[in-house]
């Protein structure tokens, strides 16, 4: 068939105009793969180039052209290899034996190629390397362009503490991790080997595993607070605030983002928990309120021993509530260490970001990278601890309760390695005896009983709701796109939700509503409240020392966590404002450190199994504000000692099985269908 000219460069015109407007974006997200039955994703950003004849690995397994190597930049004898690759494999998950098909050696010299048995069952080919900037590891290779790609080992994230997993770009920016293994309601989380970092002076978290709270922003990531309507409604960040920046640059690895309670403020897990499901706490039965708002965070590093560290935050209780069900060190640090800009706040008077860990000496190194020049180390000093120990809340010395020997066997051990004496006192008797006049006549609880609920309430109100609901449901501009007709608009304007209200939790609605109910001053005298508290607390009961080795003038207990239980399968009261005072705001009012450290666990009967589980005990410990390095100095030390254990993950501070995921197999039960 024949077309004229005219019709045929018509018709090749819009042939053309077809292909323009059809031309696909093809990027690469990464590609996930399972070598020796373990789960990987092969990152899309490549760590260098690799010069090989793709002849010289025809006897290494490939897929879609990727073949699994090691890289070895240290200056190490052939004969030395296997030493090398065994220590790598005691300190590292990501590195296997099925990356030792082709090794590529620095100093191997020239273009040899010889074979080596380096494992047992299989010879592997020793390859030269002339590449000197790919870090020592295991990689996936691109046969075709020599490109190596580092690897990541996927987990499945069981205790459900996680938003979203992210793969941190070589800029420093993020985007979520497009890979998913099997796991039930889950998400999939990457880890880099740890064989690629190396900590330095300038580097000191390089390679550190690190889990953020879903509060603080990271350049390219999208945020929830623990609201989908938020997730929905804005962008990705373009920023990553202060904090967080300090982690990166010092070569944390950032791995996800972490579920909190929504907007921070407390929730209880079976009722008051709905736009997202609440983490489960790995510990006794499984089926334990995590506490919050940093739930995520605590359930994952009781969880997971492939995580170094989460992030949380401290308004009223947010770290230090996670630490101690779930019987982990956690901080709530001394007020204002750090900026925490592009991080959703609950109250800026109040709000801290501290972290849950396992680890007291990588906490020291942690908290010097977070809180920067305002944080004192004491880990190469020789601390002179107070000699007051001050005990508020604390079990009788008579009682026979198992939770009451534990804490009281602590503060009399701390009693001794400190060389000093336990003073027990009622904070409100010692309020009565020397309060100071601008209190009047007024108790500590009539003082107190609302002012962190208006803060929290107030602040709020005015930083995130008011400008959440006018987004979700105010107008946006939005321009036409260069090419539309003439017909458009230059701006048409249009209404997101029209006008609607998004969805929010019980928890933070009652908060507000109770906010919404008071006069402005409300606020003022909140701050006047705690101010008041304030003053008085550093002055006369926990009051700073010159002596930098000493710091405080003594050290306060008070438990954090007593063995109790509180299952997630309990229908409770609605949610009302967070009215009263406890141990628990001391620190929040005076803006003393806060430190909880685990100490041991009680058994007791679970409803849940029926059988006796292992809950944990923890106390609280308050220095005078700044004091933040002598009370880490001070875990370190107590661990040495052994009067305290460094916790494990699992179903026990010891370690053993989670039950929610324990498996048929492992206790040697087949051909049996059950739940578990």
């Amino acid at each position: 068939m024949f077309f004229s000219s005219t019709r045929s460069s018509r018709k090749l015109g819009v042939f053309f105009s077809l292909i323009h407007a059809s031309t696909a974006s093809l990027v690469s997200t990464g590609l996930s793969v399972t070598l020796n039955s373990i789960d990987y994703y092969i990152s899309p950003f490549s760590s260098g180039n690799i010069t090989v004849a793709p002849s010289a690995l025809s006897t290494v397994p490939k897929i879609y052209g990727f073949v699994p190597v090691t890289v070895v930049q240290d200056a190490v004898a052939r004969s030395a290899l296997p030493s090398l690759f065994a220590n790598w494999t005691g300190v590292d998950d990501v590195f296997q034996s099925g990356f030792l098909g082709a090794v590529f050696l620095s100093g191997a010299g020239g273009s040899c190629i010889s074979k080596r048995n380096i494992t047992e069952g299989g010879s592997t080919l020793i390859l030269p390397l002339e590449a000197k900037t790919i870090p020592s590891g295991p990689y996936f290779l691109d046969s075709a362009s020599g490109l190596v790609y580092p690897v990541y080992r996927l987990y499945d994230d069981f205790s459900g503490s996680f938003t979203e997993s992210l793969i941190q770009t070589p800029k420093g920016t993020f985007h979520p991790l497009s890979a998913k293994i099997s796991g039930s309601a889950s998400v999939t989380i990457g880890v880099p080997s740890r064989i690629y970092y190396t900590p330095t002076a300038e580097k000191p978290l390089a390679g550190v595993r690190i889990a953020v709270k879903d509060i603080f922003r990271l350049a390219g990531t999208k945020g929830s607070n623990g609201n989908r309507a938020w997730y929905n409604l804005y962008p990705p960040s373009n920023e990553t605030g202060t904090a967080m920046q300090r982690l990166i640059d010092a070569g944390a690895q950032i791995v996800g983002l972490q579920k909190p309670s929504q907007f921070a403020n407390g929730e209880t897990a079976t009722a008051d928990w709905v736009d997202y499901h609440s983490p489960f706490n790995p510990r006794g039965d499984g089926y334990q309120d995590p506490s919050s708002s940093s739930s995520g965070a605590g359930a994952s590093i009781a969880s997971y021993d492939w995580l170094d560290i989460a992030v949380g935050s401290d308004t009223g209780g947010s770290i230090r509530g996670p630490a101690g069900v779930q019987g982990l060190f956690g901080n709530r640090p001394s007020h204002g260490l750090v900026s925490l800009d592009h991080a959703m706040p609950l109250s800026p008077t109040l709000d801290t970001v501290g972290y849950l860990i396992r680890d007291p000496m990588l906490w020291d190194t942690a908290q010097a990278v977070l809180y920067g020049s305002n944080y004192k180390s004491l880990v190469r000093k020789t601390p002179s601890y107070p000699k007051k120990i001050i005990t508020a809340g604390f079990p009788s010395s008579n009682s026979s309760a198992a939770s009451a020997k534990i804490l009281n066997g602590f503060a009399n051990a701390l009693a001794t390695f400190v060389g000093g004496s336990i003073q027990t006192i009622s904070l409100a008797d010692e309020w009565m005896s020397s309060k100071p006049a601008e209190a009047g006549s007024a108790t500590l609880m009539q003082l107190q009983n609302t002012t962190y609920a208006v803060l929290i309430a107030k602040e709020q109100i005015d930083l995130v709701r008011e400008p959440f609901y006018k987004d979700y449901a105010g107008e946006f501009a939005v321009k036409p796109p260069l090419d539309a007709p003439q017909l458009l608009s230059p701006t048409l304007i249009t209404a997101a939700h029209d006008g609607r209200l998004p969805f929010v939790d019980p928890a933070p609605l009652a908060r507000w509503a109770y906010g919404d109910s008071l006069p402005a001053s409300a606020h003022d005298d909140a701050i006047r409240n705690k101010t008041i508290f304030m003053n008085w607390f550093n002055d006369k009961v926990l009051p700073p020392v010159d002596d930098p080795a000493q710091c405080s003038s003594g050290i306060m207990l008070y438990p954090a966590s007593n063995g109790g239980q509180n299952p997630r399968n309990q229908y409770i009261n609605a949610p009302r404002p967070p009215f009263g005072w406890s141990s628990g705001r001391i620190s929040v009012m005076s803006e003393c450190p806060d430190f909880v450290f685990p100490l041991g666990q009680v058994a007791s009967r679970s409803a849940i199994t029926a059988h006796n589980e292992y809950f944990p005990v923890g106390v609280d410990i308050l220095a005078a504000k700044g004091c933040d390095g002598m009370l880490v100095k001070l875990a370190q030390d107590l661990v040495a000692a052994e009067i305290i254990a460094v916790p494990k993950v699992g179903g026990t501070i010891l370690g053993g099985d989670i039950l929610m995921k324990r498996r048929a197999d492992a206790e040697g039960i087949e051909h049996l269908r059950y739940i578990d």
